[in-house]
């Protein structure tokens, strides 16, 4: 029962970072100009990083010891391919949320990998849940100011969405650790095509928005997300 709380506490908080990347994205205009440019793209490039570090440190090495090289690579070509298909679907319905669809895309699988680690007692759980966090926050940034631009929905309302959208993860944690605890292919499978649909997602959406030309140092947000990674890996015994 102590674990289950843990997934329960743990998926929330994770969650809660996207509602709080909304309202730092809804703070009035930073001034000057150029320093709003380089947070903005910035904080995506954090995002990017901390998602590359979700696939490599944690999602893949603890999924593909389940499975032989070819149906790790189809579940993980799987997930790629099924979050393209969201993308194409998106784009041609020109939804107001697309990228809160990415966002949840990512979130709602994690969180299900998530308390299936903690059912079984996986030293990967804590820092899978810390790299979700990191990259929440960033991707609840960027998808409130999209949805702030398209949607003509109030700012109280928007962040009411994105609080709402938060409880998600303790829904899927939760379905993982009661569901998944005596499958674990089953949560490897989960894995991989989450980690093929994140990294659909960072070379599709989330590297071509962090450039900014003639501008070096938004490159370093995805440094310092992945450098995170690294240390959250090194200090769970991962």
């Amino acid at each position: 029962m102590d674990s289950l709380w843990k997934v329960v506490a743990y998926t929330l908080l994770a969650g809660m970072a996207m509602p709080l990347g909304a309202v730092v994205a809804s703070v009035e205009r930073i001034r000057p100009r150029w320093l709003e440019n380089e947070l903005r793209h910035g904080v995506i490039a954090f995002g990017g990083g901390a998602l590359l570090a979700a696939v490599a440190l944690v999602l893949v090495p603890q999924a593909i010891v389940r499975f032989e090289p070819t149906a790790a690579a189809l579940w993980f070509c799987a997930g790629g391919v099924a979050f393209m298909g969201l993308d194409i679907l998106l784009a041609r319905s020109k939804t107001a949320a697309s990228q809160m669809a990415a966002m949840l895309s990512d979130f709602i699988p994690e969180s299900l990998a998530l308390g299936a680690a903690f059912a079984h007692g996986g030293t990967g759980a804590m820092l899978l849940a810390i790299l979700m966090a990191l990259q929440n926050l960033p991707e609840g940034f960027n998808a409130y100011r999209e949805m702030n631009q398209t949607s003509g929905y109030s700012r109280q309302r928007l962040l009411s969405l994105f609080a709402a959208a938060a409880l998600l993860g303790p829904v899927a944690g939760v379905s993982g650790y009661l569901w998944l605890d005596d499958s674990p292919q089953v949560v490897a499978a989960v894995m991989l095509f989450a980690a093929g649909g994140i990294l659909y997602s960072v070379f599709q959406d989330i590297a071509p928005q962090a450039k900014l030309n003639k501008h070096w140092a938004p490159s370093l947000g995805a440094l310092l997300g992945f450098m995170l990674g690294i240390v959250g890996h090194m200090l769970t015994g991962g």
